[in-house]
């Protein structure tokens, strides 16, 4: 055996230096993997949907409050509504229950918006005044929110992307978010009832 490894060293040596080398390279791809994983997580946005009803001495509000609880930018790609899982168009079916009857809207376009880390938008805010609204409309207008839902496809520096949805279920990935050329918040806002011209 001492005779076959002197007289062939040259070929022990080279085996050696392959088995050295596939585990740099199997090292470096590990290595490499890792740093992938590493900026990824480090840029990762995590948008949360959330509908609200403020019930204040003055004012009724109603609307919707979207934030960036991630570490990284949020490029939003698109906007569904649903009510009861039925995909909506706009938005005025929401006021239904107690009329059209709002001249205090606001509104801010989400197609098309990066959220910074840390952000949060309002797209959309109702608001009345106390004595317009009873208890029965407060009811009603609380009863028909909650059969609405939100889902706004966002996606990271990385093109990975995700849906979030105002159910407060945890944002789910997808493979691609298609782009809206119209934003339902923006339609809503533009177009205000003919009772709040009166």
């Amino acid at each position: 055996m001492l005779n076959w490894l002197k007289s062939n060293h040259q070929t022990v040596t080279s085996a050696a230096a392959m088995m050295v080398s596939v585990t740099a390279l199997f090292v470096a791809w590990d290595q490499s993997r890792v740093m992938r994983a590493q900026q990824h997580g480090a840029v990762v946005p995590a948008i949360q949907v959330d509908g609200f009803v403020n019930n204040e001495q003055a004012r009724l509000n109603l609307g919707l409050r979207v934030f960036n609880n991630g570490v990284g930018p949020a490029f939003v790609e698109s906007v569904e509504v649903y009510r009861d899982g039925i995909l909506q168009n706009d938005l005025d079916g929401l006021l239904e229950p107690i009329g059209a009857r709002t001249d205090d809207r606001s509104w801010t376009s989400m197609v098309g918006r990066v959220m910074a880390p840390g952000q949060s938008v309002e797209p959309i805010r109702i608001s009345w005044p106390r004595e317009q609204i009873s208890v029965a409309d407060l009811t009603a207008l609380t009863s028909e929110f909650s059969r609405w839902d939100v889902q706004i496809c966002y996606c990271s520096v990385f093109d990975l992307c995700w849906i979030a949805t105002s159910s407060n279920a945890r944002p789910r990935e997808t493979q691609q978010c298609e782009p809206d050329e119209t934003d339902v918040f923006n339609a809503f806002g533009q177009s205000v009832p003919e009772t709040a011209e009166n």
